[in-house]
């Protein structure tokens, strides 16, 4: 028997109403992405101090992955977990939605050549530096609280240019060979080129949508862009930005990958790349470069890819470990081949390890993403001869030739963040603990030049630069700065110190 008409249209009424309640109750997952990751995956998605969130970046990472890298985090990087704030559907539906595909703009050489900008032509700059301070004990200091750079006088401990920069700058900061200009890169693909005698801008263009990190040859010719999108290594001729050659990035049968980081060898002359997506490194030659040649690949294959990495001194052995790894490899450059396994639990940041001779024989030690250990390694046999326990898990460790100590902190240790921890070479122990400001984030020491002084970041936006004595271990000078980051000696990058990264 047919259903009365009024009954019908009010069983009508009432699914439409249980639709549209579904629909409301929907987690709305562009709102959530707008409020919870645009600013650090930038608003287009294409990254800012976060990586890019696309199908192509993300191919290799399962959703379910994603959502677990949403709701907790993710060591080795500024990701915090979202559980607290977020419920298990919103997070689902923010996993679901980074995957979903929108236009990605094509970026190549005619886009980087039309991107570039001349800010000083070299007719315009001084033959010599406008200040007094020594030019090979500057710091450039990157500050991203509010997207500034500081070069710092490494003698008086005083700025002497304060300048803005593009966003989500990357703290390493690169030198020319003799220290004039500095390089500096930004995760959504900027370049720029600064003169540390006149203190003003040179060049910047735009090598890509998301860029890792760059590199600068050791002659000084060539700036190594790796990105992530697309997924490139652009190289740039250093006096003019004029684009040199844009490499594909990709293994024999086409597939593809991000540039985790890129190095220049200088004994070697060439720039090293470690690829996140396909386990390969990379050697791209300029020996002997003309300004007309093309840049030739070595792909030196592995058993699995690599995240981050580090040099011994002669350039020779490459050391390596992956973001999800529990051990690191060692890859024999000359031979183009893996020769060991380094046993390092607790996740090496083996990019912010330091080399030093203890009891007659070269030594590497890194600190631990996830425990909070430093492994401290025989570079003759790859044994690991001690592992140190510090106050939490550490990001970056420093020290210098003139110094016997060697500085680590606890930067991803929820509890002991504020606190830094000083080894003795000598002896392999723990000598000192500094607490540069309670409760905030102590991270990434650098010495000046003669390794008299150590400075030290409160990595917070009311942060500050807080100097050391490093052999007494008093503070000498507090200076008020955003979230000061990154922070390189001229010098110290120049001669490859053993005590500071490349």
């Amino acid at each position: 028997m047919p259903w009365p008409r009024n009954s019908l249209i009010q069983g009508i009424a009432l699914l439409a109403s249980f639709a549209a309640s579904a629909a409301f109750a929907a987690p709305d997952a562009p709102a959530l992405y707008r409020e919870h990751c645009a600013a650090c995956h930038g608003a287009d998605r294409f990254g800012e101090s976060g990586p890019a969130l696309l199908p192509e970046n993300l191919g290799r990472l399962k959703p379910e992955a994603a959502a677990k890298v949403i709701a907790d985090g993710r060591p080795a990087s500024q990701m915090q977990g979202f559980a607290d704030r977020l419920s298990g559907d919103e997070i689902t539906a923010l996993a679901k939605w980074i995957y979903t595909p929108i236009p990605i703009p094509e970026w190549g050489e005619r886009q980087i050549a039309a991107s570039r900008v001349v800010h000083a032509k070299p007719a315009e700059l001084p033959a010599k530096p406008v200040h007094k301070a020594d030019p090979l004990n500057l710091f450039t200091v990157v500050e991203i609280g509010d997207h500034h750079v500081t070069v710092l006088d490494g003698d008086r401990f005083e700025p002497l240019w304060r300048f803005a920069s593009r966003i989500a700058l990357h703290g390493g900061a690169k030198y020319s060979p003799d220290g004039r200009f500095v390089y500096l890169g930004s995760r959504d693909g900027w370049v720029g080129k600064y003169d540390l005698y006149g203190l003003k801008p040179v060049l910047e263009a735009r090598v890509a949508v998301n860029t890792r990190n760059i590199a600068v040859s050791s002659d000084g010719r060539w700036v190594a862009a790796g990105n992530g999108l697309p997924p490139t290594l652009a190289i740039l001729d250093a006096d003019d930005f004029s684009v040199r050659e844009v490499i594909a990035v990709k293994d024999d049968g086409g597939t593809t990958s991000r540039v985790s980081a890129v190095y220049d060898a200088e004994p070697r002359k060439s720039f090293i790349l470690a690829l996140r997506d396909i386990p390969e490194i990379w050697e791209v030659s300029y020996r002997d470069k003309s300004r007309s040649d093309s840049f030739p690949v070595r792909r030196i294959r592995l058993e699995e890819s690599i995240d981050d990495f580090f040099f011994d001194q002669a350039y020779r052995h490459l050391i390596g470990a992956s973001r999800d790894g529990a051990r690191g490899q060692v890859v024999d450059l000359d031979a183009g081949r893996k020769i060991a396994d380094v046993a390092l639990p607790g996740m090496p940041h083996l990019g912010s390890g330091i080399t030093f001779e203890h009891e007659g024989r070269q030594v590497l030690a890194t600190p631990h993403i996830r425990e909070g250990a430093v492994s401290i390694v025989d570079m003759k046999d790859w044994r690991t001869i001690k592992r140190i326990a510090t106050a939490g898990p550490g990001f970056f460790m420093r020290s210098h030739e003139n110094t016997p100590y060697a500085w680590t902190d606890s930067f991803l240790s929820p509890a002991k963040k504020d606190t830094l921890q000083v080894i003795d070479k000598r002896t392999l122990e723990i000598v000192r603990t500094l607490t540069p400001a309670p409760g905030k984030t102590a991270a990434h020491v650098e010495f000046t030049r003669d390794g008299r002084y150590a400075l030290v970041s409160v990595w917070e936006d009311d942060g500050a630069l807080v100097v050391y004595d490093a052999a007494t271990f008093a503070e000498v000078k507090r200076l008020a700065m955003r979230k000061p980051s990154g922070k390189y000696n001229v010098h110290n990058k120049i001669t490859r110190s053993a005590g500071t990264s490349h």
